[in-house]
């Protein structure tokens, strides 16, 4: 390999057509650059080895309700419980038992880059996949709880397949006439609800972006609805939007 230029190394490395000999002489190459391209390579495969290992982990939770018999597995998550301003979003997924992405996730632990990567391989590989919005005037009418539990039921019962488990991040749904499992942090503890995160992060997140085209003057395109200092000083210079939560303390203040 050393007649080969750095350049052209470093092409193979990126279109993974480095085999085992290959990468024996490469060792053996002094050059600075080959050495760090070396590096870089080990790095990347041991963080891919880190992530197979999270994601089997992840699969816990699944693979147990398979164990019992289950068959068609739906994870359910939502997006938007704290904001001030702007819907809540759940999304419900039901995964093929040979789905794989490494590096899934809870979606606040995700780059931007990354969720929208994630979306468009969820929505291409899940058997079915749901997206419920709850408008911040029916989050005034019975409170952000109970709508996102609205959110969460809507987004189970509108998938084209049925379920017949449901994996819910944190929030117990008694009334889906199906068996389910309430799961803490369920977002980092089980692949179907990171997908379901995925789904109603990117969704809520669009959403905001588009209102912010209406409203700019409170910044939604980067604060998504929460209260950071310019969304406030937005709310004291115009008042509140028709997207403002009015139940919402914060809010009050600003009313008439």
């Amino acid at each position: 390999m050393r007649e080969k230029s750095i350049a052209v190394i470093k092409q193979l490395f990126e279109n993974e057509e480095i085999t085992e000999g290959i990468f024996e002489q490469l060792k053996r190459d002094d050059r600075k650059g080959v050495q760090a391209l070396i590096r870089k390579y080990e790095r990347m495969q041991e963080k891919e080895a880190q992530q197979l290992i999270a994601f089997k982990e992840m699969c816990n939770f699944e693979n147990e309700a398979r164990k019992s018999g289950r068959k068609l597995i739906a994870g359910v998550d939502e997006a938007g419980r704290g904001p001030l301003a702007g819907p809540v979003v759940a999304a419900s997924v039901i995964l093929p038992q040979d789905f794989m992405l490494l590096g899934l996730n809870d979606s606040k632990q995700l780059t931007e880059k990354d969720r929208d990567y994630f979306f468009t391989v969820i929505k291409e590989q899940a058997i079915s996949y749901q997206i419920a919005v709850i408008s911040n005037e029916k989050i005034d009418q019975v409170n952000i709880l109970e709508a996102t539990k609205l959110a969460m039921y809507e987004a189970v019962r509108g998938l084209e397949q049925q379920p017949d488990h449901v994996l819910i991040d944190a929030v117990a749904l008694p009334r889906l006439g199906i068996s389910s499992e309430a799961i803490v942090k369920g977002d980092a503890r089980s692949v179907s609800i990171a997908a379901a995160s995925i789904l109603a992060k990117v969704t809520r997140d669009r959403l905001m972006k588009e209102i912010h085209q209406e409203f700019p003057m409170y910044d939604f395109s980067s604060n998504m609805g929460y209260g950071t200092k310019k969304h406030l000083e937005g709310l004291q210079s115009h008042g509140i939007s028709p997207y403002h939560r009015k139940s919402f303390a914060p809010i009050r203040q600003y009313i008439g």
